[in-house]
């Protein structure tokens, strides 16, 4: 059973459904920081799949593992993330 992680606020817009592979063979740290009263960050190993829930106006940023500190990979729009869950 998969889990959804955690839910936008929706006073504003409907959430919608993403779905994030981490397709690399390093841990990614993934974040959506751009939106007023909420912060998301998790933790993605290799190859794990996390679907979470965001604002379709929201940007996924995914910052790779260093030894000192994390780089900025990738800036994702969560649009693009979209699960297609019709039946």
């Amino acid at each position: 059973m998969t889990k959804i992680i955690s839910s936008p606020p929706a006073d504003r817009e409907i959430p919608i459904l993403c779905c994030y592979v981490n397709a690399t063979s390093e841990i990614q740290v993934i974040r959506i920081v751009d939106l007023t009263s909420y912060y998301f960050e998790r933790a993605v190993f290799p190859g794990q799949r996390l679907l979470f829930e965001a604002l379709p106006n929201a940007e996924l940023e995914v910052h790779t593992g260093m030894t000192i500190g994390s780089i900025l990979a990738d800036k994702i729009s969560c649009l693009h993330l979209q699960v297609d869950n019709s039946n």
